[in-house]
């Protein structure tokens, strides 16, 4: 039986008894590594992680320029990684899985027992070959390793200024330091290389947290030492010109860096906390293109509803949903859809998020008394075709949106209600006559956010038992021609997300799920009763509206989205 990787390679007659000899003998004299001499020999890479499988009994794992994502790095620091030849997988089916070039090493095994434990996992071990551990090496150029490298430059330079000097230095000088301001500029491409849509810099007793909010999830990206609390808040704040000698109120902002040859927005919100100020900062990027209706996932009924609304020569559709909810994206997509040269497009937003050709978008300024209210005054004189408000915040918007409404304007806006049957008694609590409702309203879309399966790292899970009964429930009761759909989807299975290498969370990305009401001459009538909102939801119901939670069972049905992931949201 072979004993050693050589043995095997010249029992598959890719190396011979002599050249085996050669190998051992070198490797001991001049303390190589028995795989760089086989390499020297013209051996494979891969026959030789083959061999190393047939020792150990671990499989080959060859990533095949497969990219292991940033998520999946930080298991294993770059340090450890270089120094054991070792690197993270992913995590799989309650599994860590590791990548390693020398399975054989004790130094090795022993740092395996250590990264377990930490992480709290079982370890699953792979055989990985040179060229993939050198590439995920170079992937390696992670926000912790380039932030502590920063960090160190900000620590070797105030070296011997006493501990206390640090946090007690002047903030106006404090924030100029180079050391600083890289890694400021660190977190901020990290956080957009990441997709992520906010960044929270957070202090507590111990350390300073850096959170990054990925797919409408927060992960702790970075830890920092306490001291440089002050540096960094103070840094945000020259960038967004805000005072700095202010820490006791919140403070708002906005700034704007190039990132990666792209003009990144930047919405900054600082609150005071028990350990210092906290920093919110929402990552806006107007380059970064609308996303269409069928990317958005309105489909069905659903498109051709709106699309039908969107030809209307004059009236009001509200999207409605608690923050986060993906309004903003939904109006710009309408937007798009309805940009044409024959239109006058009209805009009041707060802030723009994305830029349309052909749309004259306007930034309010609340802090110079250009609202929303005061907008729309203006707008009226600028011969609008459609207008488009980023939120009915007040009964004074709401007035000045269903005036235009009704004089020949086609209004399109966001109002924050639970669901679109909640847009109609809102719009009356804030002071709105049923009977200018009525005739006003279009359409009302309601919606919610859903992380999207990676379609390539999902798994099948059996319809049947309780997860059957609860389907076949709530299919029963949808519209005919949506149950009739849902019944012929009802394949066997569903799919929920499964953690991989290239999918370390089990989704990526997220679309919408939505409920569309429509004013008809029958919810006119109940609206001009002063109804409940449950009188409306009974309408609408019996009219055929699909609810938002219908419309996850069908894209559920369809393996886009986890069931689990869809009773999360509604």
């Amino acid at each position: 039986m072979a004993k050693t990787v050589i043995d095997i390679l010249v029992s598959k007659n890719l190396l011979t008894l002599e050249e085996g000899a050669v190998v051992r003998k070198e490797g001991r004299e001049k303390g190589t590594s028995f795989d760089d001499l086989l390499y020297t020999r013209g051996i494979k890479e891969t026959d030789v992680a083959e061999a190393k499988s047939a020792l150990t009994g671990y499989p080959v794992k060859y990533l095949q320029g497969v990219a292991v994502p940033f998520d999946v790095l930080r298991d294993i620091p770059e340090e450890s990684a270089r120094h054991y030849a070792i690197i993270p997988l992913g995590r799989h089916e309650g599994f860590l899985d590791i990548g390693m070039l020398h399975p054989e090493d004790a130094a090795s095994q022993e740092a395996l027992k250590f990264i377990a434990s930490r992480a709290g996992l079982p370890l699953r071990i792979f055989i990985i070959i040179p060229s993939d551990f050198q590439a995920v090496l170079q992937e390696y150029r992670s926000l912790s390793g380039e932030v502590t490298k920063a960090l160190g430059e900000f620590e070797k330079e105030y070296e011997g200024l006493g501990a206390d000097v640090k946090i007690r230095r002047d903030p106006t000088k404090i924030v100029e330091d180079a050391p600083v301001t890289k890694m400021m500029g660190v977190i901020l491409r990290h956080a957009v290389d990441g997709r992520a849509s906010d960044i929270h810099i957070e202090p507590t007793r111990a350390n300073l947290r850096v959170r990054f909010r990925v797919d409408g999830v927060l992960y702790t990206s970075l830890l920092l030492p306490i001291d440089v609390h002050p540096a960094v808040v103070s840094r945000i704040k020259v960038m967004t010109n805000l005072k700095i000698d202010e820490t006791r109120v919140p403070q708002d902002g906005r700034f704007h860096a190039e990132i990666n040859s792209r003009f990144i927005d930047f919405r900054v919100s600082t609150f005071p906390t028990a350990f210092g100020e906290k920093v919110a900062i929402r990552i806006l990027d107007p380059e970064a293109g609308v996303t269409t209706m069928a990317d958005l996932g309105i489909e069905g009924s659903n498109l051709e509803k709106i699309n039908a609304a969107i030809q209307r020569p004059f009236g009001m559709i509200l999207i409605t949903g608690p923050t986060g909810s993906g309004k903003s994206t939904t109006l710009y997509a309408l937007l798009q859809k309805l940009n044409e040269e024959r239109y006058n497009i009209v805009s009041l937003e707060d802030p723009v998020e994305y830029y349309i050709q052909g749309v004259n978008q306007s930034q309010v300024r609340p802090e110079i008394g250009y609202e929303f209210a005061t907008g729309l005054r203006h707008i009226m004189r600028q011969d609008p075709d459609i207008i488009m408000v980023g939120e009915i915040r007040d009964r004074e918007t709401a007035a000045l949106a269903i005036h235009a409404a009704l004089t020949g304007h086609l209004v399109l806006s966001t109002l924050h209600t639970n669901n679109a049957v909640g847009v109609i008694p809102r719009l009356i609590d804030m002071g709105i006559d049923p009977f200018l409702l009525a005739p006003t309203l279009i359409m009302a879309i309601g919606q919610r956010l859903v992380r999207k399966l990676c379609q390539d790292s999902r798994k099948g899970v059996a319809i049947e038992g309780a997860l059957k009964e609860m389907l076949m429930t709530d299919i029963a009761t949808m519209p005919p021609a949506a149950r009739k759909e849902a019944e012929t989807l009802m394949h066997g299975q569903v799919y929920q997300g499964e953690v991989s290498a290239v999918c370390p969370k089990g989704t990526r990305g997220r679309m919408g799920i939505f409920e569309v009401l429509t004013m008809t001459p029958e919810l006119e009538k109940i609206i001009l009763s002063k109804p409940s909102e449950s009188d409306i939801r009974q309408e609408v119901l019996r009219q055929g509206m699909l609810s938002m939670k219908q419309d996850g069972l069908m894209k559920v049905l369809k393996g886009t989205i986890g069931f689990e992931e869809l009773l999360e949201v509604v």
